[in-house]
């Protein structure tokens, strides 16, 4: 149990480092590197368009592996998962910039964002999968939220080295210190794969191929007898991941000059920070959801986002760095009371034989609706009408995750073991 929790969380925390990494980039330098002839609003804004397409990518992902990953399993698909976000990364780092090879180099660049977007769209509800099924049934919601823990941890690493690469390199961080971090993502690939190697497959996974009642076509299937699942798991996340999104990729863009004036060496400190307080707070309402219900604390975490919503950007106009790391902090905790009890909550609405499947169509196509195209708005609303906006996007975005979360099914209470608790008689 404790191998495959570990293994859930060191694979999860690289391949979003790698994810991470894009993001950050995009926030700061990408656009002088790739798009050096636009303004810094379309540069801006076409740096996050290619962010973006990672998201879009990541239903693919999804679909491609959740179909392997319910038929030969959950651990063999995410080793390839982990060297296919490793490498795309790598070559981010040695790819040239437009002024060397001219427009190759942000088609390039769109290239290996998609083929990041494809490996963490397969990796979520592998990692996930690997530590809840593995787990105590009792403590599901703890479980599967370890995976969750490697989210804030990427992040961390992430902006991390961006700041350390930042100090060190100085003014020529643009021109080639931001490519270190990018490189330095193969020797971490390295540390997943002597990890997750270690791990059995699951019992819950196991038991199906034993009893040969593995689906010939899992994605088909799921979507054909848990359509509803599918499309809710998708909108509840919409209060989760599109705030998300603003509180560590946007943010950056929006406390740094010219709107906020901070530097970018605080702008990556402070995310930093706020990821830390997810470190804890993520397996804590993980864990909180066992004893009274994923779906009542994820409730009030969306509705709290809509609480925050104009106070968040408020407090971030005062300019002050206490202030501003303060708040953003707090955001995070809000974040963590709907992601932790997330994994758990979506991977427990499908059958173990569709579930890799299921739930990771379900998380990924929020991705296309809510985490990519999040930054990309934002800086539209920020630009002609105002910060006001964008708190308006994020209370929108609350009431559809807090309405989708009210009709999934909680079942934080059965046996995810027993098809008919799914109403199918195929685990």
């Amino acid at each position: 149990m404790r191998k495959a929790a570990t293994a859930s969380v060191v694979g999860t925390a690289i391949e979003w480092y790698d994810f991470f990494l894009y993001g950050t980039a995009a926030a700061t330098v990408f656009a002088d590197v790739f798009f050096p002839k636009s303004s810094p609003y379309a540069g801006t804004l076409s740096a996050f368009a290619t962010y973006a397409v990672g998201f879009a990518a990541r239903p693919v992902g999804a679909a491609i592996f959740g179909h392997w990953g319910d038929r030969i399993g959950r651990k063999a698909t995410l080793i390839i998962t982990l060297v296919m976000m490793g490498v795309s990364s790598a070559l981010i780092g040695v790819l040239p910039s437009t002024e060397s090879i001219g427009v190759a180099a942000p088609v390039l660049l769109v290239i290996l964002r998609i083929l990041q977007g494809i490996a963490v769209g397969g990796e979520w509800s592998g990692s996930v999968l690997l530590s809840m099924e593995w787990g105590n049934q009792r403590r599901r919601g703890l479980m599967a939220s370890w995976p969750q823990v490697g989210v804030p941890i990427g992040l961390i690493l992430g902006t991390g080295a961006m700041s350390l690469v930042a100090l060190a390199a100085g003014d020529a961080f643009k021109d080639w210190g931001w490519r270190i971090p990018f490189l330095a993502s193969l020797v971490l690939v390295g540390v997943g794969l002597w990890v997750r190697l270690r791990v059995l497959e699951t019992p819950l996974f196991a038991r199906l191929l034993e009893t040969r009642q593995v689906a010939k076509l899992p994605v088909v299937e799921v979507l054909k007898k848990h359509p509803k699942e599918v499309l809710l798991s998708a909108l509840l996340r919409v209060s989760e991941q599109m705030p998300f999104y603003l509180y560590t990729t946007f943010v950056i863009t929006y406390i740094t000059a010219p709107h906020i004036g901070m530097s970018r060496t605080f702008a990556f400190a402070a995310v930093s920070a706020a990821a830390a307080v997810e470190l804890f707070a993520i397996p804590y309402f993980g864990h909180l959801s066992d004893r009274i219900g994923r779906r009542r604390i994820y409730l009030i975490g969306a509705a709290l986002l809509a609480v925050i919503a104009f106070p968040y950007y408020a407090l971030l106009n005062t300019g002050i760095a206490v202030v501003i790391l303060l708040t953003m902090m707090i955001t995070q905790l809000q974040h963590s009371m709907e992601y932790g009890p997330q994994a758990a909550l979506i991977a427990e609405s499908f059958p173990t034989g569709l579930r890799y499947g299921g739930a990771g169509l379900g998380y990924q196509l929020a991705s296309v609706i809510a985490g990519g195209p999040a930054p990309l708005i934002a800086t539209w609303l920020l630009h002609d009408y105002g910060w006001q906006a964008i708190s308006v996007f994020m209370i929108i975005g609350a009431v559809i995750g807090f309405c989708a979360t009210l009709a999934l099914p909680d079942r934080s209470r059965i046996d995810i073991s027993d098809p008919a608790a799914y109403g199918t008689s195929r685990a």
